[in-house]
């Protein structure tokens, strides 16, 4: 918590040493999350992801369950087995379980099926408001804007200094008013 501290003092700090050397810096901020849901393609590309996940987690817990029953069945024939069957039906188990874990990190590995359709989907839209965020902030002269979301460190920020909708309109869609969320102090 001190080194929170001491760091936000620094970044206070230099905020008030460029406040003090020009007074040409302006800031500005989105709410990602309003930006998001205010976009169809984003709304279809989080349908796609879900359904997939389901989809392929189904087939992942069918793999195991099949493995279950072999090992049930293993555990119920054992005493009538020799150990060289007893051995064959192990390694069947330890196989069939080796593929099926395959299959999981194949698909929700760090590096898996599903962080490559997300990849695919949500970063095109990511970039475009990632663009459309730029192109405002150079025509209008912004130094900063920073974003809004659940997650920001902004304490307080005064709706006028929003340019979410904007960034849509460049974007070219419009905005719904039932979306946006209150502006203001913490909480809001």
């Amino acid at each position: 918590m001190k080194k929170f501290i001491a760091l936000f003092a620094v970044v206070a700090l230099c905020f008030a040493t460029v406040f003090n050397t020009s007074a040409q810096v302006r800031f500005a901020y989105v709410d990602s999350e309003y930006l998001l849901s205010q976009i169809p393609d984003y709304e279809k590309a989080l349908k796609t992801i879900n359904d997939l996940s389901i989809q392929w987690q189904g087939e992942i817990e069918a793999k195991f369950s099949e493995i279950d029953q072999m090992y049930k069945q293993f555990q119920n024939d054992a005493p009538l087995l020799t150990q060289e069957a007893k051995n064959q039906r192990e390694n069947a188990i330890i196989q069939k379980e080796k593929v099926a874990k395959d299959l999981q990190k194949k698909r929700f590995g760090t590096d898996g099926d599903l962080f490559k359709k997300r990849e695919e989907l949500i970063r095109p839209i990511q970039d475009k408001i990632y663009d459309a965020i730029e192109k405002r902030a150079t025509s209008r002269g912004y130094t900063f804007v920073f974003d809004r979301s659940d997650n920001s460190n902004i304490l307080y920020v005064d709706p006028k200094s929003d340019i979410s909708n904007d960034v849509l309109k460049e974007m070219g869609y419009t905005a719904d008013s039932k979306k946006k969320p209150a502006s203001g102090g913490v909480g809001n």
